[in-house]
């Protein structure tokens, strides 16, 4: 077996001096080219990228907070504040800052002395919020409560304490849906315009009314401050600070001393009042009762505060003046009247009223039993005598009338700054065709004639129907003051038509008609207008046989509306004005359309005399809106307290004690707009 032989390797002193040469150049090498690559990052940080990493080291050092600008002001035509802002302390939690919630909900409870209607809010707003959106612990701060809890920040994470401005309404529930409010931002709204000024502790944006129309012209600019902080976040010092820029005024037509008037006017019930300058359209007052309280939503509103304007069957929630609808009733008589004349219809031509007619196989009653014997135009309009305009309306067709009721304003769409609104309806053959695949019978022009039917009509465009009956223009209503707008355009009647309409209203209230409850008081000043009812229930003939039961016997919801709309001076109109008490049935004098309408309409006249009278006829209903509505909250707490078990039920040993303890008692809210009787009932059109 043959071994081949293998040359052993020499090691030498030479050879292993060139191996560690050849690797310490390689190591060298390796360590030179990283020292370089970190001079040059270095290098690159400090030098190219100083400006980025100077920021952020500033950003760790120092916080920027946004400060949240004044919102604008809301004025009045005479520059009086309807909404404006006051310096306030207040508490908010960011939930996404925020460790231990019911922990830091308790101290704040203690430190804050918090209802427990506050907790429970505060507890449901933190479950829900989406992390980024603040939410309201309290406001309107002593100074003490809030250095309390800005020495107590180390212990509290999430807790952001902030002085700044609250928005406030002088007159409380009386602009409530005129002015709308302000709240926190939605998870919507900050997705939608991703703006950091949304989530920003303190900031507001409208949610109704006025307030939501011009949203964007009253948010100014926001301020910023800088305060230098420790690595927990304690604030050591504060360093430079920039102000807001307060935002816009919205400066309105609107009477601010008329609007409250109007709605402290309506009492203690469920209605509007819309007053017009005749001259322009301008609208000086538009009240809606019983309202919300704004500053209340603007605050916050509590659970149980929100529950007991929710469950009040006079819907305070609910802008009667733009969203409820109503059957027009007898206010339409004075424009089916225009339309009978632009007919060919003489006024002095008379017909009989026998107390009923039959139209078909249905028998129309008039609201006066007995009938009013011979009329003409003008008694027919002062004594709203229902069988005049069911002849008559017979003679011209519903399509001639309806054109009269577009040409006044009835069903029209109004260019307003507010988010929704009701239109109405003035119904003709080609409507009812469109929506009921039906043709029209003449049953539906005797309903419509009186104001019965299909026909619906908000208190704003019944306003404006008066304006228009008043002027003979084509008046729009208009909320801002100084807003260019075009000539109006004439309604298309002969000023000969238009007198004879006018000299029926005025005897509607100074001739002995239906509406002598409206006689102003203001010397040498007179009202014209028309009265109206309008059912919400059919009468059946069994019930008419045995006697139509009154208003006071029915439960709330099946009374009649009561309306009114007029103008005044009546020889030179200067203002209209129309109101709706829904449910009102004429029970009460005092707190009627026709009285209520005439006292607004006596302010502009003579405010300090029917100031005097408010005040007089308020300490019989309680007092103004704002101490019946505490009375009212107060009296729901106790009942739900009672409910719950936590209080013993009061001894009530009288009947007014008895009544104030039920009054959160009411039924259930519903729908406003009470469907009008069927086509083909003996509807009656009361004066």
């Amino acid at each position: 077996m043959t071994f081949i032989n293998s040359k052993r390797k020499i090691v030498t002193e030479a050879t292993q001096t060139f191996t560690f040469s050849r690797r310490a150049m390689v190591v060298g090498g390796l360590q030179g080219a990283i020292g370089a690559l970190l001079v040059g990052r270095m290098a690159w940080i400090s030098v190219a990228e100083n400006q980025k990493y100077s920021l952020l080291s500033e950003s760790n050092r120092v916080n920027l907070t946004l400060i949240p600008p004044r919102r604008g002001w809301i004025l009045d035509r005479h520059g009086k504040p309807l909404a404006n802002n006051r310096t306030d302390f207040r508490v908010d939690l960011i939930p996404q800052r925020v460790v231990d919630g019911e922990a830091t909900i308790r101290h704040l409870t203690q430190l804050l002395s918090l209802e427990p209607d506050d907790v429970d809010r505060i507890r449901e707003e933190l479950d829900k919020s989406a992390g980024f959106r603040p939410v309201q612990v309290a406001d309107k701060l002593t100074y003490d409560q809030y250095a309390a809890i800005s020495v107590r920040l180390p212990d509290l994470p999430g807790v952001a304490p902030s002085q700044g401005f609250s928005r406030f309404y002088p007159a409380g529930a009386t602009v409530g849906h005129l002015l709308g409010y302000v709240g926190p931002a939605s998870a919507e709204e900050y997705k939608a315009r991703k703006d950091p000024l949304l989530i920003t502790p303190g900031f507001k944006v409208g949610k109704d009314g006025l307030e939501k129309a011009f949203d964007r012209h009253l948010t100014g600019k926001p301020g910023a401050k800088r305060v230098e902080v420790t690595a927990r976040g304690k604030i050591v010092r504060e360093l430079t600070t920039r102000p807001d820029t307060p935002g816009r005024q919205v400066r309105l037509t609107i009477d601010a001393g008329l609007q409250e008037y109007a709605g402290r006017r309506l009492a203690t019930q469920s209605g509007s009042v819309v007053v017009i300058d005749c001259a322009n359209g301008d609208v000086l007052a538009m009240a809606s009762m019983p309202s919300y309280d704004p500053n209340s939503f603007s605050d916050g509103i509590s659970h149980l505060e929100y529950e007991m304007l929710s469950k009040d069957d006079h819907v305070p929630l609910r802008n009667k003046t733009l969203q409820g609808l109503y059957p027009p009733g007898s206010t339409v008589k004075p424009m089916v009247g225009l339309a009978l004349l632009e007919a060919g219809v003489g006024p002095h031509e008379t017909i009989n009223c026998p107390g009923a007619i039959r139209v078909g196989n249905t028998l129309f009653h008039c609201h006066k039993r007995r009938g009013h014997g011979s009329l003409n135009l003008r008694g027919a309009i002062a004594q709203s005598c229902d069988i005049y305009f069911y002849q008559m309306a017979q003679r011209i067709g519903m399509d001639r009338i309806a054109s009269m009721a577009r040409r006044v304003g009835m069903g029209q769409r109004f260019d307003l700054p507010f988010p929704s609104q009701s239109y109405g309806t003035v119904p003709d053959p080609a409507w009812k065709e469109r929506k009921y695949n039906q043709s029209w019978q003449v049953y539906d022009t005797v309903n419509a004639t009186i104001g019965q039917g299909y026909m619906l009509i908000n208190p704003l465009q019944m306003a404006v129907m008066a304006a228009r009956l008043a002027t003979g223009k084509q008046l729009m209503p208009n909320f801002l003051l100084g807003a260019q707008r075009p000539a109006p355009a004439p309604v298309g009647v002969s000023e000969e038509h238009l007198a004879v309409i006018r000299d029926a209203m005025s005897a509607v209230v100074n001739g002995g008609g239906t509406g002598g409850a409206a006689r102003m008081s203001v010397p040498g000043v007179l009202i014209a207008g028309k009265t109206g009812t309008a059912q919400v229930r059919r009468i059946t003939m069994a019930e008419r046989a045995g006697g139509v039961r009154g208003n006071a016997s029915l439960a709330f919801k099946l009374r009649d509306h009561a309306l009114f709309q007029g103008f005044a001076p009546f020889d030179n109109p200067r203002y209209a004005v129309a109101c709706i008490i829904e449910h009102g049935g004429h029970m009460i004098r005092n707190e009627d359309a026709p009285m209520i309408a005439s006292d607004t309409m006596s302010f502009l006249f003579e405010p300090e005399k029917a100031m005097e009278k408010l005040v007089t006829l308020e300490k019989g209903w309680g007092g103004p809106p704002a101490e019946r509505q505490a009375r009212q909250m107060a009296a729901f707490r106790l009942a739900k307290a009672i409910e719950k078990g936590q209080v013993l039920p009061p001894v009530v040993d009288n009947a007014s004690n008895a009544a104030a303890v039920n009054t959160s008692a009411r039924a259930a809210p519903e729908d406003v707009n009470d469907a009008p009787p069927p086509p083909g009932s003996n509807a009656t059109g009361a004066p």
